[in-house]
């Protein structure tokens, strides 16, 4: 595969956590031709048709032309809510909508920006791509399954992230930090492992899929750092950057099942300390020629700047 190649791209989710950075990304790389679908709800601002349509991803009608001219579609718009209804035209049907358009305008390289919670529950143990099947435990994610379904179909291909961080991050590291806070004690002593990426390297990923040709084709790829982290390892950065404190000694499942959560907090999110979700993750590595950065515990240089609200909360 060659890299490097400039492309004209349309990115959806471009205000969003992961679009934004995505958007970062491209600009920097010195892509030409960045095009943005912003929803027609979004603040009314001056919209350069070059630079950015208004569209609505559950209004077909409204898409027709957005792929005019392009060559690449980042996929990086989703739904995350509990309203099974929303998820579905949103995340599902949306998709639907906007792969039409991109056949209508012979776009073939679609790129999903999608995420290893299809999978489901764990314990996940390093399994490789293709060894897992989708398993997905809530609308969000059912939906997104879904989506991903219509990508590979269209011969598009899909990321899949686990727990992404870093500037714009308002749930991975808080609800983490959250969750060491109040836990009495280590479950089974943090070693639970934990597949994680920083945005700004996620957004190097897509960049490099982007520029390379020929398009991947019905790939999907788990998009995250090929060292996962223990819970532990996680919690010691940040209890060293943010101030967080964390648990001392250590608490049974039996304990913790009596336990009444903080407000705010589901049941199902503790299984993301108490058990294994990580993904084998070299793959994508390989294929864009792209060196990861650092890992978790030693890539929160900019905690403070990227988490000041959290910090603060956490020191007192």
């Amino acid at each position: 595969m060659v890299k490097g190649t400039k492309r004209r791209v349309l990115l959806t989710g471009a205000t969003g956590f992961i679009g934004s950075a995505i958007h970062r990304g491209l600009t920097l790389a010195g892509l030409p031709d960045i095009r943005r679908l912003l929803r027609r709800d979004d603040p009314a601002t001056p919209v350069d048709p070059a630079r950015a349509v208004r569209g609505d991803l559950t209004d077909p009608a409204s898409l027709h032309g957005i792929c005019d001219g392009v060559e690449v579609v980042v996929h990086a718009a989703s739904y995350i809510g509990a309203d099974p209804r929303r998820n579905r035209e949103v995340n599902h049907l949306g998709t639907c909508h906007l792969l039409a358009e991109a056949a209508r305008a012979d776009v073939r390289h679609v790129l999903y920006i999608s995420t290893a919670a299809v999978y489901g529950t764990g314990p996940h143990q390093g399994p490789a791509e293709g060894v897992l099947a989708p398993a997905p435990g809530s609308p969000t994610s059912a939906s997104r399954a879904a989506a991903e379904g219509e990508v590979l179909a269209h011969g598009g291909s899909v990321l899949r992230p686990h727990l992404v961080y870093g500037p714009g991050d308002r749930w991975v590291v808080p609800t983490l930090a959250t969750l060491l806070r109040w836990l009495p004690g280590w479950i089974d002593g943090g070693r639970p492992r934990l597949s994680m990426i920083g945005v700004h390297d996620l957004a190097r990923l897509v960049v490099a899929l982007v520029s390379t040709t020929p398009a991947p084709r019905g790939r999907v790829y788990h998009a995250n750092h090929p060292d996962p982290v223990t819970v532990h390892a996680a919690g010691e950065a940040l209890a060293r950057h943010l101030g967080t404190r964390l648990p001392t000694g250590d608490v049974s499942a039996a304990e913790l099942a009596n336990l009444a959560l903080p407000p705010g907090l589901r049941r199902r999110q503790l299984d993301l300390i108490s058990m294994d979700h990580w993904y084998a993750s070299d793959r994508v590595w390989a294929a864009t020629g792209c060196r990861p950065g650092a890992a978790f515990p030693n890539d929160l240089a900019h905690a403070l700047q990227w988490y000041p609200d959290l910090a603060a909360r956490h020191r007192t």
